[in-house]
């Protein structure tokens, strides 16, 4: 793929059609999925049992538990739906609170996650899209590949750097939001070695400080991290095409409680600004609850719900 340039785009263009047969093309990606995010996963979850007890414990998991939350939430809601695309406003402290929230799942500072993902909406799936997986082509070594790419790689891999000064402009404007960018060392510390302190408390012991740091520390991190990543990879490759989209964004079930409604992606990418992902019957979507909270409480305003009307414009025949 041509390399992009901030000063001269390229010129964005379909992403190719499978040349394989649609359903068994299909198969191949469920398959390829399976093999690239779920065995790592069942695999820590197998490890659960011979730790419990002595390695893992309750408080471990409570701590961690809050801790994703935090973090989870200062993602979707706050990098994403607000920061990114603008889905509601945000009083001062509610603002702060989660650009700050956003920092500790560690996944980037608040600007330099906002100027990408602005790039990727810009972009999606055709030439610039910082993290399509199908960039590489369409045969299951191909998909393996871009899932990888998609997945984490192109963040260490790709020479494609997104400019904040392009895609985030009203960022950098902002004085809140750039103490915060620039606090992010010491957030990730924070949200790195908390979980430890609070363990070590509870527990009085040192060993009590190990094991949340492992667990509600290190492991958290990354159980969030591939949640989120999962969005730009899987959710680009397998899942449901509910509305008209020009990209091969798509809906995964069974993602929409850990990535906090966020693999609701189909409709993201047919209407970016909407605060609700999960629109349609049965599609839970926990981060638009949290904004409707935080709008009955007064500390968001002009909260863009979905428009019915321009739902049915978009919707899939069946």
């Amino acid at each position: 793929m041509t390399a992009v340039t901030e000063s001269a785009p390229a010129a964005t263009r379909r992403a190719p059609e499978p040349e394989l047969d649609p359903e068994g093309a299909s198969k191949t990606q469920r398959i390829t999925v399976f093999f690239f995010v779920l065995i790592p996963l069942l695999a820590l979850v197998a490890a659960v049992p011979f730790a419990w007890g002595w390695g893992l414990t309750w408080t471990d998991i409570i701590i961690g538990a809050v801790f994703y939350v935090i973090g989870g939430l200062g993602i979707t809601v706050g990098f994403h739906r607000h920061f990114t695309h603008g889905s509601f406003k945000a009083n001062r402290p509610l603002r702060i609170a989660l650009a700050i929230a956003g920092s500790m799942a560690i996944e980037g500072s608040v600007i330099k996650w906002v100027a990408d993902h602005r790039r990727h909406h810009k972009y999606a799936d055709h030439e610039g899209d910082p993290h399509s997986p199908w960039r590489f082509g369409d045969d299951w070594r191909s998909v393996a590949k871009g899932l990888f790419y998609a997945h984490m790689a192109w963040m260490f891999l790709s020479e494609e750097k997104t400019s904040p000064k392009r895609f985030a402009p009203d960022l950098l404007k902002d004085k809140d939001v750039l103490r915060v960018d620039r606090m992010f060392i010491p957030l990730v510390l924070f949200s790195l070695f908390a979980p430890a302190a609070i363990g070590g408390l509870v527990t009085m012991s040192w060993w009590g400080a190990f094991t949340a740091f492992f667990w509600a520390g290190l492991v958290r991190v990354a159980l969030l991290h591939h949640v989120t990543w999962s969005v730009n990879s899987i959710c680009h490759t397998i899942g449901e095409e509910n509305f008209e989209v020009r990209d091969r964004s798509r809906n995964v079930w069974w993602l929409a409680v850990p990535s906090f409604g966020e693999s609701w992606h189909n409709l993201h990418h047919a209407d970016p600004t909407c605060a609700r992902h999960g629109v349609l019957k049965g599609q839970v979507d926990i981060s638009a609850r949290t904004i409707w909270i935080f709008e009955k409480l007064g500390w968001a305003t002009k909260v863009r719900w979905p428009n019915t009307e321009r739902l049915a414009a978009k919707r899939v025949s069946v």
